[in-house]
């Protein structure tokens, strides 16, 4: 093993006299940077990352309602919001939609609902429970930002594990799930344009489906790599309409 390797397993290995002598340090520290160092290394070293029941880890609960009995189950609900707020924003675009195409409008609204009910809203996607291909975070609960829209990773390498302590929960909310191409300026106007002009084609919602709530349209991003610009992004014209024959046909 490398050096930092071992001094790594060595530094895990004593975590409790680290902790008391860091404790100890801290009590006596009056430099603000220091004194920063060391209430981090108090507060990493201290949490209970693999905690999971309610009765093992009551401080990461604490504010939560009691209905919550896991951090998975919490998890879940985080990530089952965001995807329902999505799905009322698309909802209350309907008042823009040119009346004549209001009907099949709310069809494809009432598949997409249907769809998002048979898969629990991609609650799946902060629950370390899943399986891998489902979840985007590690089997202990760490997730990586995935970098701005325009970039394929992130340059900062933030990291953050919701499931490790109460701050690290509440810190989470602030990272995005960022839609590459804009919900708002791109993908919800595309769809409405698309029910006003189909002119006897059969709109692709699957499609529309994809951009709006899963990860194939939608990138974790810690605040600092959420860029609220333009993206000047657009939908794939080639997909907006179905080729052939389909069920679930709108008219």
């Amino acid at each position: 093993a490398s050096d930092i390797e071992q001094f790594l397993a060595a530094f895990s290995s004593q975590r409790d006299a680290v902790v008391e002598a860091a404790r100890q340090l801290l009590s006596d520290e009056r430099a603000p940077r220091r004194q920063k160092l060391l209430a981090d290394l108090i507060h990493n070293l201290s949490e209970n990352i693999l905690a999971e029941e309610r009765g093992d880890d009551e401080k990461w609960f604490e504010g939560l309602e009691s209905r919550f009995k896991n951090k998975s189950s919490y998890m879940r609900y985080s990530c089952e919001s965001r995807i329902r707020s999505y799905m009322k924003e698309v909802s209350s675009f309907i008042s823009n939609v040119h009346p004549t195409a209001r009907d099949a409008y709310k069809g494809i609204i009432d598949l997409m609902s249907d769809k998002l009910k048979s898969v629990k809203y991609n609650g799946c996607y902060f629950d370390r429970r899943e399986e891998e291909a489902a979840r985007l975070c590690t089997t202990e609960g760490w997730f990586s930002c995935q970098g701005p829209f325009d970039r394929d990773d992130c340059p900062c390498k933030h990291s953050i594990n919701p499931y490790s302590n109460r701050e690290s929960r509440i810190l989470f909310s602030t990272w995005n799930l960022d839609h590459i191409i804009e919900k708002k300026r791109a993908v919800v106007p595309e769809l409405a344009e698309a029910v006003k002009t189909r002119d006897g084609r059969e709109v692709n919602w699957e499609y529309f489906y994809q951009l709006l709530f899963t990860v194939h349209n939608l990138k974790l991003v810690h605040i600092a790599c959420h860029k609220k610009t333009n993206h000047n992004l657009s939908c794939d014209k080639t997909k907006i309409y179905r080729k052939g024959k389909q069920n679930h046909k709108i008219s």
